[in-house]
């Protein structure tokens, strides 16, 4: 098992957009052992800008998924470096849609490991997007999701956060109206304080603690924590996963066409939403809206001043052990 990953070879797939992905393919990496009759994998997709290897701190037989109990399967979305993306296909961000992602992913499933029916889709962010569309468009495969700060939609007020990332990037120089020409040094700085400013909460810098964490002041986080996050991607595979992002919508399929409440309303799988209580991109209002209109979901709101980033709690041990036993309690039952 390599750090980069293991590779699925989709062939030519067509988008929901209609544009055809050549030579398209899959990252993805495992964890555990697959049980002899397949009961026991955990789907789990990646967030915005991340892959397989930022995200599987949490594997752990005393983390939130236990290898030891789990066959986990950590999947790159497009756009993310690792899986098909504009990095590696010329330079120009394409349209691919969650809808995308699990038709892609189910073919992993089926076709390499014979996976007829995911324990848990497990998600935090964009993976918790995907754990909605896994849900409502497979809601017979589907036991149980955890969708840790995510919606089934993304809402307007996210959708002007996404927007203000789009035009920090576009408005540098090297943003030609199609590709990249260059590095966007000032697109990406202005891309990192902006999105530091909706990660974490007004809580979260009143107290400073960035600084617990290592950091000096305000200006040393910013420019070690959060332009380092951004350098290292593609600026067009950013555009690409942030309209990805913004185009998030659970109903907007030919099953649903886009009603909202029909598609929840489609989920069999036991739920466990868990917003947190400071999220300003995912915020327990729209989370609770989403949790009502699923027939079996139970709300849970941690109880953090963390923001957004308390669903993925590298950093904070106590955001950790609520969302293991959390996940313990949807996994027992």
């Amino acid at each position: 098992m390599s750090a980069e990953g293991r590779v699925f070879e989709l062939g030519s797939l067509r988008l929901q957009s209609g544009i055809v992905l050549a030579n398209a393919r899959l990252v993805y990496q495992t964890y555990g052992t697959l049980s002899p009759d397949r009961s026991n994998v955990v789907l789990y997709p990646t967030s915005f800008g991340a892959q397989h290897g930022d995200i599987d701190w949490l594997i752990a037989p005393d983390g939130i998924l236990d290898p030891s109990r789990y066959f986990v399967i950590i999947v790159n979305m497009f756009g993310g470096g690792l899986s098909t993306s504009p990095s590696h296909t010329g330079g120009e961000p394409f349209a691919v849609s969650h809808y995308d992602h699990v038709v892609a992913q189910e073919r992993l499933l089926s076709e390499l490991f014979n996976v007829e029916r995911l324990a848990l889709v497990y998600g935090w962010s964009m993976g918790a997007q995907q754990a909605y569309h896994w849900a409502v468009l497979h809601p017979e495969r589907v036991a149980r999701i955890a969708a840790l700060c995510g919606t089934a939609r993304t809402s307007e007020h996210n959708l002007i956060f996404l927007k203000s990332l789009e035009a920090a990037l576009q408005a540098d120089p090297a943003w030609d109206g199609t590709r990249f020409s260059g590095a966007p040094e000032r697109g990406v700085r202005a891309f990192a304080r902006i999105y530091a400013s909706w990660a974490a909460s007004q809580a979260f810098y009143r107290e400073r603690l960035y600084r617990p964490l290592g950091y000096t002041d305000l200006d040393d986080y910013l420019t070690r924590a959060w332009e380092p996050s951004y350098r290292r991607r593609h600026p067009s595979d950013l555009l690409t996963m942030l309209r990805t992002w913004m185009a998030s919508d659970v109903s907007a399929n030919p099953d649903y066409q886009g009603d909202l409440s029909r598609a929840l309303g489609a989920i069999r799988a036991r739920a466990l939403v868990m917003p947190s209580a400071t999220d300003l991109y995912f915020t327990p209002e729209d989370c609770a809206a989403d949790a009502r209109a699923i027939p079996n979901a139970r709300l849970l709101t941690i109880p953090s001043i963390w923001g957004h980033r308390a669903g993925n709690p590298y950093q904070n041990p106590e955001d950790a052990r609520f969302i293991r036993n959390a996940v313990a309690e949807l996994m027992a039952a």
